[in-house]
């Protein structure tokens, strides 16, 4: 019960969706309910995915997928597309540690925020939309808790570089068990990912290894811009490898380097 209770506790501070009354809340929760972070991701590609294969089996597959998207938004309320936004703002204008910190925490969007959401965005519908249609499928049930547990890999790893924040309360020393639950839920999709036929091995192998770089190059820009991580570089760190993983998929299906490990 008191796991199933962490696990509402992640669904209700990842996204908007309702939880049981019963569930209650203690702030001493948040400290453990990273673990349920990935868990959380299936739950959003579980509604991603509902709302492209409903629309594509009516519209086009380039409009399922911004229908699909915007459903994702909603359902998270864009929580880590505004942490890649101020991410991109702290690091494009911040050219010490103390500014880099000020300008994410400051709620405006500005002109590097905005340029990279619009990037990530347009970069993210149209790697979807050139997929087939059950690879788009596999594809959501991949990243979406692929990329939500490199994010936790932070948390695991790194120090939190504020002294509050709005990821302050997942900011402990997380065990390697704790790490090991959300890892084992994404490899788990993966699994049955390629067992339902969505995606090949090549595939998910080639999407996994893209997240996974992504994820290192921006920890290693993170320690050594702030010495750590904040609420905004865990947004950014899952936006940023799920596209990565669309891309990696992408590139498994089309005449490339990639074509050879199919």
């Amino acid at each position: 019960m008191h796991q199933l209770r962490l696990f509402f506790t992640a669904l209700q501070f990842f996204t908007r969706l309702p939880i049981p009354a019963w569930v209650g809340f203690e702030a001493a929760w948040l400290h453990q309910a990273a673990r349920y972070f990935p868990l959380v991701g299936v739950a959003v590609a579980a509604i991603t995915a509902t709302v492209y294969a409903l629309a594509a089996a009516l519209l086009p597959s380039s409009v399922a997928v911004v229908l699909s998207t915007a459903a994702g938004i909603y359902a998270t309320g864009a929580f880590h597309e505004d942490g890649f936004a101020d991410m991109c703002d702290g690091f494009g204008g911040g050219m010490t540690m103390d500014r880099v910190l000020e300008i994410m925490k400051d709620s405006r969007v500005g002109a590097y925020g905005a340029i990279g959401i619009a990037c990530l965005l347009i970069l993210k519908l149209t790697t979807l939309a050139s997929l087939p249609p059950l690879a788009v499928i596999g594809a959501l049930f991949l990243a979406h808790p692929l990329s939500r547990m490199l994010a936790t890999a932070l948390i695991w790893r790194m120090d939190y570089a504020r002294a509050e924040g709005k990821a302050k309360p997942l900011a402990h020393t997380m065990r390697a068990g704790e790490f090991a639950i959300g890892f084992v839920t994404a490899a788990c999709a993966a699994l049955a990912i390629i067992s339902a036929g969505l995606l090949s091995p090549a595939a998910v192998l080639a999407g996994a290894l893209s997240g996974v770089a992504a994820t290192l190059w921006l920890a290693r820009l993170f320690a050594r811009r702030i010495q750590g991580y904040t609420g905004d570089c865990l947004g950014a760190v899952q936006q940023a490898s799920e596209v990565l993983i669309y891309l990696g998929i992408l590139a498994t299906m089309q005449q490339g380097a990639f074509k050879a490990l199919a």
